[in-house]
C-alpha cells in the first residue's frame, strides 16, 4: 500500500493548524471540474461567467440594509434574531438569521456590535465563488464541504475589477460576519419542522493584520454553506453573467438578476417572464423597510429598470393593480429578454444537460 500521506494536499505554513486536511484530488475532480468549465467561446466570456445556486440564492440572507441595521440595533448595539418567510418553488420556508458578534475598536473604547450579513458581505461570497471556479484554486469533496483558498491580495482585487473596491480591514470584517453569522432555514408546519442551520462560511481560516503587512501572498480558507457543497454535488447549479451582476448599482437589481437566471430558464422573445411586487417585496425582504409603499414600488421600478440599462431585457411591461380609492394594491411586470440574455440562457441549459450526462 501506498503511503496514506501522499493523498493530503501540502497545505500553507499558516494554514496546516487550523484546517481540515485536504485529499489531493480535491482541488481536481469530476464534480470540481465542471463547476468550473464553463460553455463560452473566449477567455474573455469565462472571465464574465459565474455559478448561481438556485436554493441558496434563493434564500432572502442579504436583506437588511447597514442603515436599517443602524436603526434596528439596541443601545448596546446588538441586534436580534432575524426571521424572514419566503417562498421557494412554492414551499413555505423560514431564514431565521443570528448576527454576528463583531469586536470595534472606537476612540480607544472596546465594545461589541451586531451585524446581520449585508450587501458588503453579498459581494464578497460572489467574489469568492468566481475565485473558486478557476483551477486549483476552488475545491470540493463529495458529501462532506467545498470552499476556495485565496489571498486578500486576489481577493480585493477581484472585487476593485469588477466596480466594488475594498481595503483589507472592509474584507476581513466581512469575511468575519460571514462567519460568525448563522442561518437557519425551516420548512413545515408547527407540528413537523425540519431546519438545516450552520454559518453562512462555516470554516474560516487566515492571517492576522499584522501578518497581511509581511505577506500579501498569506492563505486564507473559507468552507462555503453546505447548500453550496450540495450543489455541486447534484449538479443544480447555473451558468450565468458575473460581470452584468456586479456591475448593478443596487441591490435588488441583483437579486431581480438572480430571480430571472434561476427561473426564466426558457427565455425567447415569444415567451416573456411574470412576476409581481408583492412576490418581489416578499421574497428579497429588501422592500420591508419602507413606511410607504409607492416608495418602494420605485425602488422595485428603478432597479427594474437597470435589467434592461445591462441590456438583460429589453421591455418591461408594467400594470398596477388597484384596490378602493384607487390605492396601489400590486404591480405585475412582464418582462421580454434580450437576445444576448436569451443566448445565455441557452448556454447555460447546454451546460447543465451535458453534466449530467
Amino acid at each position: 500500500m501506498g503511503d496514506q500521506n501522499e493523498k493530503i494536499v501540502n497545505l500553507p505554513e499558516n494554514l496546516k493548524r487550523d484546517v481540515p486536511q485536504l485529499h489531493k484530488d480535491a482541488f481536481s475532480n469530476k464534480q470540481l471540474c465542471l463547476f468550473q468549465t464553463f460553455f463560452v467561446n473566449t477567455e474573455e466570456q469565462q472571465d464574465q461567467v459565474s455559478n448561481s445556486i438556485e436554493l441558496w440564492d434563493s434564500v432572502p440572507r442579504y436583506s437588511i440594509s447597514q442603515k436599517a441595521m443602524n436603526k434596528m440595533r439596541d443601545d448596546k448595539g446588538r441586534l436580534d434574531l432575524l426571521k424572514i418567510d419566503f417562498l421557494y418553488k412554492q414551499m413555505k420556508l423560514t431564514a431565521i438569521i443570528q448576527p454576528a458578534l463583531i469586536r470595534e475598536i472606537n476612540n480607544g473604547i472596546e465594545s461589541t456590535v451586531s451585524y446581520y450579513p449585508s450587501s458588503n458581505e453579498e459581494i464578497i461570497e460572489e467574489a469568492l465563488r468566481k475565485i473558486a471556479s478557476i483551477q486549483n484554486m476552488g475545491f470540493h469533496e463529495q458529501n462532506k464541504h467545498s470552499g476556495v483558498m485565496f489571498t486578500l491580495y486576489q481577493l480585493r482585487e477581484e472585487l476593485s475589477r469588477r466596480g466594488h473596491e475594498r481595503n483589507y480591514t472592509q474584507i476581513v470584517q466581512s469575511l468575519n460576519i460571514l462567519s460568525l453569522s448563522i442561518i437557519e432555514i425551516t420548512s413545515g408546519d408547527k407540528k413537523n419542522k425540519s431546519f438545516a442551520r450552520s454559518a453562512y462560511f462555516p470554516v474560516l481560516a487566515g492571517v492576522t493584520r499584522e501578518d497581511i503587512s509581511e505577506d500579501r501572498n498569506a492563505k486564507w480558507y473559507i468552507q462555503f454553506h453546505p447548500l453550496i457543497t450540495e450543489s455541486l454535488d447534484k449538479l443544480t447549479y447555473r451558468q450565468f453573467n458575473y460581470q452584468q451582476l456586479m456591475s448593478h448599482t443596487t441591490q435588488l437589481a441583483r437579486w431581480l438578476h438572480k430571480l430571472i437566471i434561476n427561473k426564466y430558464t426558457f427565455a425567447s422573445k415569444v415567451k416573456t417572464f411574470e412576476t409581481r411586487y408583492s412576490t418581489i417585496k416578499r421574497d428579497s425582504a429588501m422592500l420591508n423597510n419602507y413606511t410607504r409603499e409607492r416608495k418602494a414600488i420605485e425602488a422595485c421600478d428603478f432597479s427594474m429598470n437597470e435589467l434592461m440599462d445591462q441590456k438583460i431585457i429589453s421591455n418591461i411591461t408594467r400594470e398596477v393593480v388597484t384596490g378602493e380609492r384607487n390605492k396601489i394594491m400590486d404591480v405585475i411586470y412582464t418582462l421580454t429578454p434580450t437576445v444576448e440574455f436569451i443566448k445565455e440562457v441557452k448556454a447555460a441549459n447546454a451546460r447543465q444537460g451535458q453534466s449530467k450526462i
